[in-house]
C-alpha cells in the first residue's frame, strides 16, 4: 500500500473509529446508570450497600436490563444467528428473510410506480399538475396511521396475505425518491438538446427514449439507494403495524410486548445490519450498470 492510500485509508477509517468509541463509552455509561436503579432496589430488600464497581458488575450481567450493554447485545445476536438454525424461527437469519422479502416486492413495486408517475408527470401537463401536489402530500401522512387502512382494505378485496400490505407499504415510502429524481432527470436535456432532436423531426417518444431516459440514469442510480432504505423502513414498518408474527419488525415487537430487552435489541441491531447490506449491494449493481453503459470509472 502506498503511503497517499495508506494516509488516506486512516483519515477515512479513524474518525468512524472515533465516534464508535465515544458510542460505546455513552452507552456502556447510560446503561451503568439506568440498570442502577433495579440493583439499588434489591440491595435495599436485602439489607446491604454495594461497592460502585459490585453496581458495575451487576449493571454488566443483568437477564432483563432497562438498557442492555453492548457486549450482552453482541451475545444475543450470536446466539440467534450463528448458533441458531436458519429453519427456527428465533433465528434471526430466517426472519431476516421474511424482512428482506417484503422489501424486495416492495422495493420493486415503488420503483415501477415511481418510474410511471416520473413519466406522466413529464409527457403530461395534466398530469404534473394533478399529480406531483397529491406525491407531495401523500408523504406528510404517518405511515403508522395509514398501516391500518391498507391492511383493511387489502383484506376487503381478498388479498388476505400478510406480504401484500406490508409490501405496499414499503411501496408507498420507497416510490417517492424515485419519482422524484426521475422528474429530475427526464427533464434534465436542455432546450438545445430538445430542438436539436425536433429539427430531425423526432416524435415525443422518440425523444422521451432517446434523449430524456438516458439522460436520467444518473439520477435515477442515485434514488436507489434512498429508495432501498425507504423500502427496508416501511417493511419493518409494515411488520409492527399489521401485528406481523414472524420478520424483524415482529421479534422488536415481540421483545417488547413480552418484557425481552435483549430480543428486542438484537432484532434493532439485526435489522440494521441487513439495512446496511441492502444499500450496500444496491451500490455495488449501480457500479456493475454505470460501467455497463460506458461510464469510465472514477
Amino acid at each position: 500500500m502506498s503511503k497517499g492510500a495508506a494516509t488516506s485509508w486512516t483519515q477515512s477509517v479513524v474518525p468512524v473509529l472515533v465516534v464508535i468509541s465515544v458510542l460505546m463509552v455513552v452507552w456502556y455509561a447510560a446503561a451503568i446508570k439506568m440498570n442502577s436503579t433495579w440493583t439499588y432496589d434489591q440491595a435495599a430488600r436485602a439489607g446491604t450497600n454495594p461497592s460502585f464497581s459490585e453496581v458495575v458488575v451487576d449493571t454488566m450481567q443483568q437477564d432483563r436490563p432497562l438498557l442492555p450493554v453492548p457486549h450482552q447485545v453482541a451475545r444475543e445476536l450470536w446466539k440467534t444467528t450463528v448458533e441458531k438454525k436458519i429453519t427456527s424461527k428465533r433465528s434471526m437469519i430466517y426472519q431476516g428473510t421474511i424482512t428482506l422479502k417484503t422489501t424486495l416486492w416492495g422495493f420493486a413495486l415503488g420503483i415501477v410506480v415511481g418510474v410511471s408517475l416520473a413519466a406522466i408527470i413529464v409527457l403530461s401537463r395534466v398530469g404534473r399538475l394533478s399529480l406531483m401536489p397529491w406525491a407531495i402530500i401523500s408523504q406528510t401522512i404517518p405511515i403508522v396511521a395509514l398501516a391500518p387502512i391498507i391492511v383493511v382494505l387489502t383484506n376487503a378485496i381478498g388479498a388476505g396475505s400478510l406480504l401484500v400490505p406490508k409490501a405496499m407499504i414499503a411501496a408507498y415510502l420507497s416510490f417517492f425518491p424515485v419519482m422524484v429524481s426521475m422528474v429530475k432527470g427526464l427533464t434534465s436535456p436542455d432546450h438545445m438538446q430538445l430542438d436539436l432532436l425536433k429539427t430531425y423531426g423526432a416524435k415525443t417518444s422518440e425523444v422521451f427514449w432517446k434523449l430524456r431516459v438516458p439522460s436520467s440514469m444518473p439520477y435515477f442510480f442515485a434514488s436507489l439507494k434512498v429508495s432501498v432504505a425507504a423500502a427496508f423502513v416501511g417493511a419493518v414498518v409494515g411488520e409492527l403495524s399489521t401485528s406481523a408474527i414472524s420478520g424483524l419488525g415482529a421479534r422488536i415487537l415481540i421483545g417488547s410486548q413480552f418484557g425481552e430487552p435483549m430480543i428486542m435489541w438484537a432484532a434493532l441491531f439485526a435489522a440494521a445490519i441487513l439495512a446496511g447490506i441492502l444499500i450496500f449491494t444496491v451500490g455495488a449493481i449501480e457500479k456493475i450498470l454505470r460501467r455497463a453503459m460506458g461510464e469510465q470509472p472514477a
